[in-house]
């Protein structure tokens, strides 16, 4: 049948969660430590500042049995974390140009089996996993008040992510 894109458009599957100060965000991260696994990417979306770093760094915490500090990978580009789930990879390829210097990361090697959070992953382009699941960050009304929008296409994150989201 061949990569039809018409079809995964049509297969878009979405929620919303609402997160009204920063330990929101951090609750919510701790329900995606519940359901993730190895082999699982979460592309991170939004502007600088929206909280992609700080839920990141939730998630990373709440995946360890003794919380460590989680430096941002801003200058290192990437991160990695042994866990109780997975070895997790925390990526922020904001100061990536080009597409090409991905393939040095080891990050198409890291999808296979880690836990991998990307932020800024428009640089990605193709080499996005098509089973990751997107979230964009937005701010919100009040000052604290962030929209992390969900979509993905696997069938794997419906389940997965039905009690902790909105439709």
């Amino acid at each position: 049948a061949g990569d039809c894109v018409y079809c995964r458009l049509m297969s878009v599957q979405s929620g919303v969660f609402l997160s009204n100060s920063p330990s929101d965000t951090e609750a919510f991260a701790r329900e995606i430590g519940r359901v993730i696994s190895s082999s699982d990417t979460l592309l991170l979306h939004g502007p600088v500042g929206v909280g992609k770093s700080h839920l990141a760094r939730s998630l990373i915490q709440a995946l360890m049995d003794v919380p460590e500090d989680v430096p941002s990978p801003t200058y290192t580009l990437v991160q990695t974390y042994n866990t109780n789930v997975a070895e997790v990879w925390h990526a922020d390829l904001y100061r990536i140009s080009d597409a090409v210097e991905i393939e040095g990361l080891g990050l198409t090697e890291a999808f296979e089996s880690a836990i991998c959070l990307i932020e800024w992953p428009e640089i990605l382009g193709d080499e996005a996993p098509r089973d990751a699941v997107s979230l964009f960050f937005a701010t919100g009304i009040e000052k604290n008040q962030r929209e992390i929008i969900l979509r993905w296409t696997d069938p794997k994150w419906q389940n997965r992510l039905a009690d902790i989201i909105d439709d």
